[in-house]
């Protein structure tokens, strides 16, 4: 399944006709702040899909409601190669749902744990996959503002599929983003420098900041900034002015030379744009429409034996969870008749 469903797409179902009992729910495979993610088929057409679900009571409770109406809305009117796309979209009495590509190849944090050996070979078709994608938000005027190992997922084929708008924006022209939003260790300095009253907002180049992080961490297995989600924003400005980043002489020259460029401080000097990622000598032999049209083959395949996620997800809702997913139509079903019967008393 993975790279097919993202490649061709029909226009995103806003009929509403969709819901939950049009899916089988097949196992949970990943969680994040505001919700669960499991593998699901659609029963009428048998493809699989990755479905996310996020708890009202705990979308109100967390001020998160703006957020999931802000993804949705952005991701229907977006269709990409190297974004995980949306399907189709619903709610019932406890959850919101969001129905998109199920690539089952894991995220790239996942890859990083398991001590898979990213060689700059291997990461240059993730940088070119990456910042075709980013060009095409730009495009569209949409700053991701949360890319991470953990937000960028393979499909089988080991091509790459950013995921996760909840905290994207939108800038209308001439505007600038200012809030405090991403996370940490991969936000870009003119955000930090925003919160502090330092600079009047930030805009598309926060990503490609990010996207310098993440390269830095696949090949190295650890980040260039010592950043934690404890580190003040004034801690982390004093480490961007006093710590020199440290490049490995064992890599090639014209790769350590596109990260200082991604990974610079002054956000007018950073490489920003897919016209200038193509400028660098570092991926000048690289035909850019064939990686669009997926023709240039990954030197990573992830496993096909097993699911490339933690196992653990499965335990917990199947063990922990107090509601489980597999039990909705149950509950859900006993709820309404005690309604019932509390409205004829």
């Amino acid at each position: 399944m993975g790279s097919s469903n993202s490649t061709k797409r029909p226009s995103f179902d806003a009929s509403g006709e969709v819901n939950f009992d049009h899916f089988q729910i097949l196992r949970a495979i990943g969680k994040g702040s505001f919700g669960k993610v499991c593998i699901v088929q659609k029963k009428d057409t048998k493809k699989m899909f990755a479905m996310k679900y996020m708890n009202k009571n705990m979308c109100i409770k967390k001020d998160a409601i703006r957020n999931v109406f802000r993804e949705v809305e952005l991701l229907q009117n977006l269709d990409h190669p190297f974004l995980v796309n949306l399907w189709f979209t619903f709610q019932d009495d406890e959850d919101m749902f969001m129905v998109v590509d199920l690539l089952l190849g894991g995220d790239l944090r996942y890859h990083i744990q398991q001590d898979v050996k990213f060689d700059e070979a291997r990461v240059k078709l993730y940088i070119c996959e990456i910042a075709l994608a980013l060009e095409y938000l730009q495009k569209n005027r949409i700053v991701h503002r949360d890319i991470k190992p953990d937000n960028i997922l393979l499909d089988e084929n080991g091509h790459v599929h950013i995921t996760d708008f909840n905290i994207a924006t939108e800038l209308l022209d001439g505007q600038l983003a200012t809030s405090l939003s991403g996370t940490k260790p991969y936000m870009a300095p003119e955000v930090f420098a925003c919160a502090l009253d330092n600079c009047v907002g930030y805009t598309y180049a926060v990503d490609w900041w990010s996207l310098g992080v993440c390269i830095y961490e696949m090949l190295r297995a650890k980040r260039p900034y010592e950043i934690h989600s404890a580190t003040t924003a004034n801690e982390v400005t004093q480490l961007f002015a006093s710590h020199s980043v440290s490049y490995p002489l064992s890599w090639d020259e014209d790769m350590r030379d596109l990260l200082r460029q991604l990974l610079c401080v002054d956000a007018k000097n950073r490489i920003s744009t897919l016209e200038g990622m193509k400028a660098h000598p570092f991926l000048s032999d690289v035909d850019f429409d064939q990686v669009l049209t997926l023709q240039i083959k990954p030197l990573f395949i992830p496993s096909k034996d097993h699911l490339n996620c933690d196992p653990t997800y499965e335990l917990e809702e199947m063990i922990i969870e107090a509601k489980p997913l597999h039990k909705k139509k149950k509950r859900l079903a006993k709820q309404n008749s005690r309604k019932q019967v509390e409205n004829q008393v």
